[in-house]
């Protein structure tokens, strides 16, 4: 009995337990936080060997250093501070006038016209603009949720909707442009491949440019989106929200928890003031210009650097100027998440200096705003903080390439690009990281591209990303779907049980398509 139940102890798949608890919790009970909670705890339970004290303090451990690894505090940071500039553009009036201008266009577009029409051009207002800013993700999420909600909240659209706009607009703008840091990242990955006398390919950007082709499933998203505005047509726990919002006005379930609290999301503006649409346009732009260039500002010495030893290596004069900001750019140099916290910050006092110039708010009163809207951000902080932990958890279980190991040598090659992206997928669901799948992805892919033949590498590749990408769409631990929930006041658990259903219909046809061409020798 005690070997039987020992073979049980060694075949159990201990590394992906903790995240198919937490996520299986989350969605099962909606308690995001304890779900979380749970899982890292269950985790560090796995790697205590079973000690139950060792396990807990590992666990609140676990907590503190999410705090210690920089770009993680950066981004808890910035969750905390998206509230004051939220709160501050909404007491201008300027959210108010932002709204009224987009629907006087709208009533002039739609004139004499149902109201149904008037939904559709916004909801494609916001996937449209979800699509161009393609340079950082989180920018993305941001600007789409604070622009659009107000304007989805007057034409009674519910929160889920916009939440599932505005995520499946982020990541496959940003996945299909590679001439930004997700680009770069992923270049980073390849380069090792095009190196030395083993190297597979010859130039990581060209794979990357090739690799577009054949991520079918950040096109079928995007396909999907506008299929669902126009054709009106909604499954699932949507369809549930979009007949509520009609029948009842209600934009969000009774008992939800919106992840930003109503003091930041629904403040009123100063009584007896003119509502200008440029008190919110000029900080929400100024947040846009200021991410590129702050990206350039944190990449400048590494690009300079760069530069000067490709110089020497060719002989030729070292890049100045623009050339060498755009070389920053495109190389990633830069601190995406110091980007991000710089430019919020920077539009935070902007849009400070703004108002009190017009004499709409004194300092104090801005001050004070924005203390009570950071208060209202907590629950934000909190999960970006749980997320980061199951992470780190999740590496030092070796889930991603516990996953990984179990298929990459037991298949046939025609079923070969199908089954990366399926893997890829649950890698990016269990670990809620798209980037963290493509580093543990990418090594398997390229490789297994190489040694076995009729497997097209670029297509190899482009299952790794969109695989990723789908998985981190599905996942309530994602930080994307955290600032997408976050972004647009929606409730967390119900942003990812409504958009599940479309990310499923998209991953479905991105395999199928992998299958087709996998056979196929494409």
């Amino acid at each position: 009995m005690g070997e039987v139940f020992g073979s049980l102890i060694t075949y159990i798949p201990w590394p992906i337990l903790p995240p198919i608890i937490a996520i299986g919790l989350a969605l099962w009970t909606r308690q995001v936080f304890m779900a979380l909670a749970v899982g890292i705890w269950f985790g560090y339970m796995i790697l205590a060997h079973g000690h139950p004290l060792t396990g807990t303090l590992a666990t609140i451990d676990a907590f503190v250093n999410v705090l210690t690894d920089t770009s993680n505090a950066r981004m808890v940071t910035f969750s905390l501070i998206i509230g004051p500039l939220i709160a501050l553009v909404q007491r201008s009036g300027g959210v108010n006038g932002f709204v009224e201008v987009i629907l006087r266009f709208i009533e002039r577009a739609t004139k004499n016209r149902s109201g149904r029409l008037k939904r559709k051009i916004v909801e494609s207002f916001a996937a449209f603009t979800g699509l161009f800013l393609f340079i950082e993700s989180n920018i993305s999420l941001f600007t789409v949720g604070t622009l659009y909600r107000p304007v989805f909240d007057k034409l009674k659209i519910p929160r889920e909707k916009l939440a599932y706009i505005n995520d499946s607009t982020s990541a496959p703008s940003n996945i299909l442009m590679p001439f930004n840091a997700w680009g770069a990242f992923i270049m980073s990955l390849l380069a090792i491949y095009a190196l030395g006398p083993d190297k597979v390919f010859d130039n990581e950007f060209e794979v990357l440019v090739k690799a577009i082709a054949y991520n079918f499933y950040p096109m079928l998203t995007v396909l999907l989106i506008f299929i669902v505005i126009w054709s009106g047509k909604d499954i699932g726990d949507m369809k549930k929200a979009e007949i509520r919002a009609r029948e009842t006005g209600k934009l969000l379930r009774d008992g939800a928890v919106p992840m930003m609290d109503d003091s930041v999301s629904m403040l009123e503006p100063v009584e007896g003031i003119a509502h200008k649409a440029r008190n919110m346009l000029i900080p929400i732009f100024a947040m846009v210009f200021l991410m590129p260039t702050f990206l350039i500002y944190t990449g400048w010495d590494k690009a300079t650097a760069f530069a000067l030893k490709q110089a020497q290596e060719m002989g030729t004069e070292p890049v100045h100027g623009l050339a060498l900001a755009w070389l920053a750019l495109s190389k990633g140099f830069g601190s995406g998440s110091a980007a991000v916290l710089y430019a919020v910050s920077f539009a935070i006092l902007i849009a400070m200096a703004l108002y009190r110039a017009q004499g709409l708010m004194k300092i104090t009163e801005m001050v004070e705003i924005s203390l009570k809207a950071m208060a209202g951000m907590v629950n934000v902080a909190i999960l970006a903080v749980l997320a980061f932990a199951l992470n780190a958890m999740c590496k030092e279980l070796g889930t991603g390439a516990f996953v990984a190991d179990i298929f990459k040598n037991t298949i046939a090659a025609g079923f070969i690009p199908a089954l990366i992206f399926v893997i890829a997928a649950f890698i990016g669901f269990s670990t809620g990281t798209s980037w963290g799948t493509f580093s543990i992805m990418i090594p398997v892919a390229v490789p297994l591209a190489a040694q076995v033949d009729g497997v097209n590498i670029y297509m190899a590749v482009a299952a790794a990303l969109g695989g990723g990408v789908f998985g981190d769409h599905c996942s309530p631990t994602s930080d994307t779907t955290i600032i997408a929930s976050m972004s647009t006041a929606n409730d967390h658990i119900d942003h990812v049980r409504t958009q599940i259903p479309y990310a499923l219909i998209a991953g479905a046809g991105a395999t199928i398509l992998y299958l087709i061409l996998g056979f196929l020798g494409v």
